[in-house]
């Protein structure tokens, strides 16, 4: 036996480690991905509805949850410990759909508050006074009318029944779940949300169906998790009961688990059992003294407890570095991903920084007007085609850059299911553009403006000639998107403005144009990147993980649980110590 010593910093240390388990995410369906999904999960329900309220509330009484597979007899077994009808049973599939735990009324302060299983709302029922033996008409109340999942309350939060019978000892709940195979998934994440917040696993099977996959995994779990485990193989026909019993035991054996008790109930009519639907008492007495005395005994329920709770966080050494390889796993992705969007941003922002310098903006229906801007032509109409041209030119490098980040997305398995909606997320591009490069124009004819009235002389109340602002503007804009194609543009400018201010105002441009450039892109490639930055992958969760299971893994060091052994081996030196001194002063 091991009694496990807590301490507040322990508690502290699993609550630091719960909430890091808690804010790791695993959504890019990586290999494994689905698996860490399912552990992150289950190792949640078991801090949450048992590891965190056993080491909080060490006295609190045993929880015994029945679970197993549709039809093992779980409902009956737990009607027949209690000596009533607490638990629908028949033969429709999925009987039990809401869970229902029974503890004696001295105990159900324990189970009133969100202590255990914070996630259920409790729906009460009267204390029976067994004047009807236990039968009567749940109807939709208490969770087994019409629906076929779980039953929620008004908020949608799912229920637990709780009921209070003295016919069951003091120190002992039972907690009935729903079928671990249902067919209903609600009802299947429910029950396995149940088991983990047990002390004790009474599992159930059937002389027909013990060898099937589902209890045996269940049986593994138990295993690995070390866990305080009871089976139950049930509706055994008495002609060959000794011979499945023997089998059923040698598979055990065969697990690693023959040390675990185990109970044989004879297949029997539901009429055995006076006509309530219940088994014979003698049937589940060796079930219900084993149950008893580890509730009733503060030493064995405290092992029963102890042994359960010490599993799990053992279980961390090898769950925790799961759970934090598939992070690392989730994060060296995303960066992946990331990357590759912005190598296909980069190539695009360095194919317009050449296009713009080769003057390529200067084309078609730009350089028609350059040319007319020469004979006389409108300023305007020359600013027009050239930012129609630069949009054109950032719209077509965008398109390119959202091609080959899609392709290589398309490629990659992690992000298969985000490359259509990126695709989705990169169309009307050309109007976002073309909203920046407007933006750019009003900017550029700003700037124009105040160099000509400081060339002007800048005298105060003195308006510039609106025709006088266009033409500066339009020749600094063909400037600057010309290349070699507008040399006279800049000479132009010279002419109009000055020598030092046609510099000046073209250095102030090309800032001016390189920041709208790169806010474009920029602009295009967080849309690129958008849906992989609402997946949350946070960069730091493997580190977190790993350094929260060392600070819990060294509070255990400092609190080691002592073994009976090593206590008798203290008692022993205590005794001998005790001797040689009465020794010496005889």
């Amino acid at each position: 036996m091991v009694t496990l010593d807590v301490g507040p910093r322990l508690i502290d240390a699993l609550s630091a480690l719960r909430d890091r388990v808690d804010a790791a995410r695993f959504p890019l369906p990586l290999g494994g991905a689905a698996r860490a999904r399912r552990d992150r999960a289950e190792l949640l329900s078991q801090l949450d509805d048992y590891v965190m309220p056993r080491l909080r509330a060490p006295k609190a009484p045993l929880l015994a949850v029945v679970g197993g597979s549709t039809g093992a007899g779980k409902s009956t077994l737990v009607n027949s410990l209690v000596g009533r009808r607490v638990s629908e049973a028949g033969v429709l599939r999925p009987t039990t759909r809401t869970p229902v735990l029974v503890c004696h009324p001295d105990d159900h302060l324990w189970f009133a508050g969100q202590r255990v299983l914070p996630g259920l709302s409790r729906v009460w029922v009267p204390e029976q006074d067994g004047g009807d033996d236990g039968e009567r008409d749940d109807g939709g109340e208490n969770g087994h009318g019409g629906g076929r999942g779980p039953a929620a309350d008004e908020s949608g939060a799912p229920t637990v029944r709780i009921e209070t019978d003295p016919a069951l000892p003091s120190g002992l709940a039972l907690l009935d779940a729903p079928d671990v195979d249902s067919l209903v998934a609600g009802n299947r994440e429910l029950a396995a949300e149940l088991i983990c917040a047990a002390d004790v696993w009474v599992l159930v099977t059937t002389a027909a169906r013990y060898a099937d996959a589902v209890p045996w995994h269940l049986l593994r779990t138990a295993k690995e998790y070390d866990v305080t485990l009871v089976t139950v193989l049930d509706r055994v026909p008495h002609p060959i009961a000794a011979e499945i019993s023997g089998r059923y035991a040698e598979l055990l054996h065969r697990a690693g688990l023959g040390h675990v008790p185990r109970f044989t109930i004879p297949e029997l009519p539901e009429s055995a059992g006076g006509g309530r639907g219940l088994l014979p008492a003698t049937a589940v007495a060796g079930l219900r003294e084993w149950l008893e005395r580890h509730a009733q005994d503060p030493a064995a329920r405290s092992a029963a407890a102890d042994r359960t709770a010490t599993g799990v966080i053992a279980s961390l050494r090898s769950r925790m570095p799961s759970l934090a390889g598939a992070a690392a796993a989730q994060h060296a992705a995303a960066l992946r991903l990331a990357g590759r969007v912005e190598e296909a941003y980069e190539e695009a922002a360095a194919r317009v920084r050449r296009e713009v310098a080769a003057g390529e903006v200067l084309a078609g229906d730009a350089r028609a007007h350059w040319h007319a801007h020469g004979l006389g032509g409108r300023p305007d109409e020359l600013l027009d085609a050239l930012t129609c041209g630069l949009t054109a030119l950032l719209a077509c490098a965008v398109e390119e850059a959202d091609e080959r980040a899609a392709g290589a997305w398309r490629r990659d398995p992690a992000a298969a299911e985000m490359a259509a909606n990126a695709a989705d997320g990169a169309a009307g591009a050309a109007g976002r553009i073309g909203v920046i490069v407007r933006r750019w124009r009003r900017c550029l004819e700003e700037l124009a403006e105040e160099e000509a009235r400081e060339t002007r002389g800048g005298q105060a109340g003195e308006r510039a000639d609106p025709v006088n602002v266009e033409e500066p503007a339009a020749l600094l804009a063909t400037a600057l998107l010309g290349g070699r194609r507008a040399r006279t543009a800049g000479e132009n400018l010279a002419d109009l403005l000055g020598a030092q201010s046609a510099l000046r105002l073209c250095d102030q441009g090309t800032r001016l144009l390189t920041r709208y450039l790169q806010y474009a892109l920029d602009g295009e490639r967080e849309r690129r990147l958008a849906p992989l930055d609402r997946l949350t992958v946070p960069p730091d969760q493997q580190a977190e993980l790993i350094a929260a299971l060392s600070v819990v893994q060294r509070e255990q060091r400092r609190r080691r649980p002592v073994t009976e052994w090593e206590t008798e081996r203290a008692r022993g030196r205590a005794a001998a110590d005790r001797c040689g001194r009465e020794a010496v002063t005889g």
